[in-house]
């Protein structure tokens, strides 16, 4: 069966709400020299189609800019950066034996072609994205995962939070047998973090909420604090001797208040401000105990890698917290927006 020529498609013309994001038909891209055309078999969602929808990321110097995570995007654009699916055909200079294969995509489009480069742009933002059929790839940025016991679901589910997760727990160098503090763990990220540091060896303390504390305990957490009582207290009654690393995607008061719960040599890992990006804390915390205060976006190719490592063993399970067809698009973003889910959401093109 060859590739048709046109293709659905969920896209943006404009910053704004769900409203802006339309299901139209366009043409399926052709893949260009080293790259691959992969059939979309699912999509998952992430908070960053919320802000780039939205233009909320700020420019420096101007924190209320409307503008994607790096900077002005090129619209129309098909969002979507966590793709799993087959590679239908390729480009020149791609070796043909990846037809056929089922792959998941490393979104992140980086600043060196080096193990440890840095993402300076992400499919969905910077490049089209999989709110599609079919999107096209880099050849060395899809990994072959076709014997892993996930299902394309939970290969969707891997990408941005999973590699978010992985990029933290790495540059803040989790030790096994050390104590971890996860914020926000029932999101995308949260839960990630929470699967991979138990995974790691680690002794994890999760801050969650009401009804989902009990599927982040599911998701391997030792102790799960509720946010909704005094934070400092649950972690100081949970962990005497303070915290090694904190992993934290909601930053706002929770740095002020986190810091002084740090060990010795401790780290705060930040990748996220759901709580706020105006942050003030007692510097004297961090220089008088050697603490770092570790930003973190993504993942470098040698931290993908690693978690493609962990999908084909099928060493972590994502949670899917609901699955919406490419035409609810607006309507996943939606729901994804109100926060009552525990796990990721995905599209099937």
């Amino acid at each position: 069966m060859g590739v048709p020529e046109t293709m659905r498609a969920a896209r943006i013309a404009e910053h704004g709400g769900p409203e802006v994001v339309e299901l139209t038909e366009v043409a399926v891209p052709a893949p260009q020299a080293g790259e691959v055309l992969v059939q979309v078999s699912a999509v998952a969602l992430n908070n960053t189609d919320l802000w780039t929808r939205e233009g909320a990321y700020g420019r420096p110097g101007d924190p209320e800019a409307l503008s994607g995570w790096r900077g002005p995007i090129d619209f129309p654009r098909i969002q979507g950066a966590d793709v799993a699916g087959e590679v239908v055909a390729v480009g020149a200079d791609v070796d043909a034996g990846l037809v056929g294969r089922r792959v998941v995509v490393d979104p992140a489009i980086y600043d060196t072609d080096g193990p440890d480069a840095n993402p300076v742009g992400l499919m969905g933002s910077e490049r089209d994205g999989g709110y599609a059929e079919y999107a096209t790839a880099r050849a060395d940025r899809v990994h072959d995962v076709t014997g892993s016991p996930l299902t394309d679901d939970q290969l969707a589910s891997l990408p941005t939070a999973y590699g978010t997760a992985l990029g933290m727990i790495e540059r803040g160098r989790l030790r096994e047998g050390e104590t971890v503090l996860v914020s926000g763990a029932s999101g995308g990220v949260g839960l990630a973090l929470v699967q991979i540091a138990r995974a790691r060896g680690a002794e994890v303390l999760a801050i969650s909420s009401g009804a989902k504390i009990d599927a982040v305990r599911e998701a391997g957490a030792h102790h799960v604090l509720d946010r909704a009582r005094d934070v400092v207290e649950q972690v100081r009654a949970a962990a005497p001797e303070g915290v090694d690393v904190g992993l934290d995607v909601v930053a706002g008061e929770l740095v002020g208040d986190g810091l002084p719960l740090l060990r010795e040599g401790g780290r705060w890992v930040i990748a996220g401000a759901l709580g706020g990006y105006g942050v003030s804390f007692d510097v004297r915390r961090l220089y008088l105990h050697n603490a770092q205060v570790i930003g973190s976006a993504m993942h470098t190719p040698t931290h993908f890698g690693l978690l493609v490592d962990l999908a084909r063993q099928g060493a972590i399970q994502p949670v899917i917290a609901a699955a919406f067809p490419l035409e609810q698009a607006a309507r996943a973003q939606e729901e994804l927006a109100r926060r009552n889910h525990v796990g990721k959401i995905v599209l099937h093109p």
